[in-house]
Order: C-alpha cells, then sequence, then structure tokens
C-alpha cells in the first residue's frame, strides 16, 4: 500500500457530496481522490481526510 494512501471511512465517503453541485462522489482509490464527475472535480485525500475545498480540487481533463 502506498504511504499517502490511508484508510477511508466508507460511511463518511457515502454522506459527503460534491460542495459545488451537491451531486454524489465517487472514490478514486489508486489516485486517493473524491470525483465528481458533475463538477469534473477530484478532491484529495489527506491523512484519511477528505479535503472538500473546490480551490483544493484537481480539475478533470478528458
Amino acid at each position: 500500500m502506498d504511504a499517502r494512501m490511508s484508510k477511508v471511512d466508507v460511511k463518511l465517503l457515502e454522506l459527503l457530496v460534491c460542495p459545488l453541485t451537491q451531486g454524489r462522489l465517487s472514490y478514486d482509490r489508486e489516485r486517493n481522490e473524491l470525483i465528481s464527475e458533475r463538477a469534473r472535480l477530484a478532491y484529495p485525500i489527506r491523512d484519511g481526510i477528505p479535503i472538500m475545498l473546490v480551490s483544493e480540487a484537481r480539475k478533470i481533463e478528458e
């Protein structure tokens, strides 16, 4: 397991929504991020804590 990866509470993930769209998030285990498909943003998870700030999110380019 990668050192930056840390256990995330699954119940917490079920409760979180994108702060921009209020839409559902999916968990990207490989990048350790929460993905908002509607907003095209990836929110980082640091030390097991989701950082739910739009200013901290990575824009998804595809």
